[in-house]
């Protein structure tokens, strides 16, 4: 776990300077400022600790005067445009030393993408913080807070949760299959690790980048089968196990289903024509279905559509099928010891 990114304002200055320092040092040395603040940011208590007078501060920080007020408590040592580096330390100090950068902003920090200078900065806090958001910082109090990543002199959130969380806030289909496209082609991140963020976060804003993910997925079957293992985690029943090959007594192989309950052979099957790209695609699953039914198999089969917006109908039949399982003699059929084979 990264502690602090960037030094502390303590750490700015020495003690030797603070020894050092005269009323009015701050006037006729033009760096003074520059180099007690953080990236040309400063907060205004420390402005005040280094001799600025409160007036001082308020006129210089009027329209058309030599500084800004960036955000709450924060000037900006120029009157210009902030840069994309000075918008993102302002948000850090805003947001206190546990905030992290993430979104857009934490994506051009770690080189993906274009630049973030003129959209929001998109800023995590600790869910039992509190900030509002303020100009161009947007704060999203989350509990998965992620560890951060140093950029610099920033902290920012790994690609993947960078990208997550970009896209949750993506509208447009073509612009969330970009930024996703993007991060995965650059190799900062992969479908299946973009998959398990999308299952293990917030729903909030999760349409369009599931749409897209299955888009980019080799079948995208992988985020289908992460949104069934959650639900399945709230349904009771034994722990499953999943994407194990199954055999018969003579170590012919039967199946690879999808999920399998061991202590009442059953299996658990997420399938979908729409994963089909040919008929031929279509036949194969039919016929590993009828292969583990005829060794005696239970097997209950969901369209991913369904464990999506029926899970209550998908829980009460997989209990059913598995008060159907537990009532008959077990078959004969094992799981193979050895890694998963094609099926």
């Amino acid at each position: 776990m990264v502690n602090v990114l960037v030094a502390s304002d303590s750490q700015l200055w020495t003690h030797r300077n603070i020894g050092r320092m005269r009323r009015g040092e701050w006037a006729t040395d033009n760096g003074f400022l520059t180099a007690h603040s953080r990236s040309g940011v400063i907060r205004t208590a420390r402005l005040l600790a280094l001799g600025v007078s409160p007036g001082t501060i308020t006129n210089r920080c009027r329209p058309g005067g030599r500084w800004q007020r960036v955000l709450p408590g924060l000037v900006l040592l120029h009157n210009g445009s902030p840069t994309t580096l000075q918008r993102n330390t302002a948000a850090l100090m805003y947001g206190g030393k546990d905030s992290v950068l993430t979104g857009h902003a934490a994506l051009a920090a770690h080189g993906h993408g274009r630049s973030a200078s003129m959209s929001d900065v998109l800023l995590l806090i600790p869910s039992e913080q509190y900030r509002l958001s303020n100009a161009f910082v947007r704060v999203e109090r989350t509990w998965r807070m992620p560890d951060p990543v140093l950029r610099g002199n920033l902290r920012c959130a790994p690609i993947t949760r960078a990208a997550l969380d970009a896209a949750r806030r993506t509208r447009v289909t073509n612009d969330c299959r970009a930024l996703l496209a993007d991060a995965i082609q650059r190799g900062g991140t992969t479908v299946d690790e973009l998959a398990i963020e999308l299952a293990e976060g917030s729903c909030r804003g999760t349409a369009v980048p599931r749409s897209v993910l299955r888009e980019l997925g080799a079948g995208a079957h992988s985020v289908a089968e992460i949104d069934a293992q959650k639900l399945y985690a709230r349904s009771g029943l034994p722990p499953m196990q999943h994407n194990r090959a199954v055999e018969t007594a003579t170590s012919e192989l039967i199946a690879i289903p999808d999920g399998w309950i061991d202590e009442v052979a059953m299996a658990w099957e997420i399938d979908s024509l729409e994963h089909h790209f040919t008929p031929h695609d279509h036949e194969r699953t039919l016929a590993r279905r009828a292969r583990m039914q005829s060794h005696g198999i239970i097997v209950l089969a969901h369209l991913p559509r369904t464990v999506r917006e029926q899970p209550g109908l998908v829980l009460q039949e997989l209990r059913d099928h598995y008060a159907l399982a537990r009532s008959r003699p077990r078959p004969d059929v094992r799981l193979r010891r050895d890694l998963p084979a094609a099926s």
